[in-house]
């Protein structure tokens, strides 16, 4: 344990979007930009329900011998109001979970929630109507050859409640905002690859759907064309609490994620909240113990912490109990307390910055002191596994803990 405070800030939010920028600096070319989001601030994922939950999938192709498992016990909650960006490897199991959360396949195995409707075992014609209440973006535009673009989108629109008299405003008010204000009555062989896709896009959010599923969505796009798109996405994330999830590899617009999600072979191998991870990296860059560790180590840590929160009289701690996590105290204080000989004393105290239950795990002995909060606390916590190889892959960070652990 330490009482050792960290900086006098009255928040280790305050400057997230600039640390991001360092960490991202000291890691290389190549790595995500985590940036500060509106859905970040204004919500807390531990107080909603999901929009969209995926629970235990397990998703096969073909049949007899040439059966595949492409999914394996994926898990995935998406919230009202975030968007979700979706990378990973050709061939692992992105594009299946797509098409499963928008009713272009059965669910096989374990469930899938959408909008409160559970998928697996839906009829066709459920599907068909759950269908009709999502947004979809595909690389392939599917758009209708014989119609003109702005009819394209009032097709959409007749699908909603659009008043017919305003069908064909709102959809020159999408088209327009994309860049397409002198296009409006071409045909789509008539427009270029970037042109239709934008089309596609403009479709697909006319209705203003609870749900957007986008595929490569800015593949086709140039450099500003994709940056319209990725904010006419947040303002629909942010004023329509649209959950939208995309799957791309297009680096480029990283940073409008509230959420990276990475498959590899099948399975969901990591799921960051950017805006949480970027509270926790900042935090432990201001605490002494964690200062001296290189960037790349400070987020892997900060990917694996949980927030918890803790009110008098709770016992976050309790002497001879084995230890099972290690905490720092973003907020409040806490008081130790040892029991020797049937009496027990206050031995000190913990508060902002401060870190505790690190002896029990290094050692494997059980807990020496019963921990108590004082006040409202937040704290950050990371499991035993990943304590264990934190300290195991970064020996500045072992040394500090067992000096300190040494010298109380």
């Amino acid at each position: 344990m330490t009482t050792t405070p960290a900086s006098d800030d009255d928040d280790a939010d305050d400057d997230s979007a600039l640390g991001e920028k360092r960490i991202r600096a000291d890691m290389g070319e190549g790595t995500l930009a985590f940036i500060t989001s509106p859905f970040s601030q204004g919500f807390d994922d531990d107080e909603r329900k999901p929009s969209i939950a995926v629970k235990n999938v397990d998703q096969y192709f073909g049949e007899g011998e040439n059966k595949k498992q492409v999914l394996f016990d994926a898990n995935l909650d998406l919230y009202p109001g975030e968007i979700v960006i979706m990378t990973g490897p050709s061939g692992s199991g992105k594009t299946t979970i797509l098409t499963l959360i928008g009713g272009l396949r059965s669910v096989q195995s374990g469930s899938l929630v959408v909008n409160g409707r559970e998928l697996n075992g839906m009829s066709r014609e459920d599907l068909v109507s759950l269908r009709r209440s999502i947004g979809f973006i595909f690389q392939a535009h599917n758009l209708f050859d014989a119609y003109s673009a702005v009819q394209n989108v009032g097709l959409a629109l007749e699908l909603g409640d659009c008043p017919a008299s305003e069908m064909r405003t709102r959809s020159i008010e999408i088209l327009t905002r994309l860049g397409l204000g002198h296009r409006l009555e071409n045909r789509p062989a008539q427009l270029s690859g970037g042109q239709r896709q934008r089309v596609a896009i403009a479709r697909a959010v006319a209705n203003r759907p609870r749900v957007i599923l986008a595929d490569e969505p800015t593949a086709a796009l140039d450099k500003d064309s994709g940056r319209e798109v990725v904010k006419l996405l947040r303002e629909r994330a942010t004023e329509d609490k649209a959950t939208i999830l995309i799957v791309t590899h297009d680096n480029r617009i990283l940073d409008v994620a509230d959420r990276i999600v990475t498959m590899v072979d099948g399975r969901v191998s990591s799921n960051v909240n950017v805006k949480e991870a970027d509270a926790i990296c900042n935090f432990l860059r201001r605490c002494d113990t964690f200062t001296g560790l290189p960037a790349p180590a400070l987020l892997e840590i900060s990917q694996k912490m949980k927030r918890e929160r803790f009110r008098p009289p709770a016992k976050v701690i309790e002497q001879g109990a084995m230890g099972d996590k290690f905490y720092v105290v973003r907020q409040g204080a806490l008081s130790i307390f040892v029991e020797k000989d049937g009496v027990t004393r206050k031995v000190g105290t913990v508060g902002k910055g401060g870190f505790f239950g690190e002896a029990a795990l290094l050692t494997g002995a059980p807990r020496a002191a019963t921990v108590a909060v004082d006040s409202p606390c937040e704290l950050y916590s990371l499991g035993k596994d990943d304590f264990t190889k934190a300290v195991a892959a970064n020996a500045g960070l072992r040394g500090q803990l067992v000096s300190l652990a040494v010298t109380r």
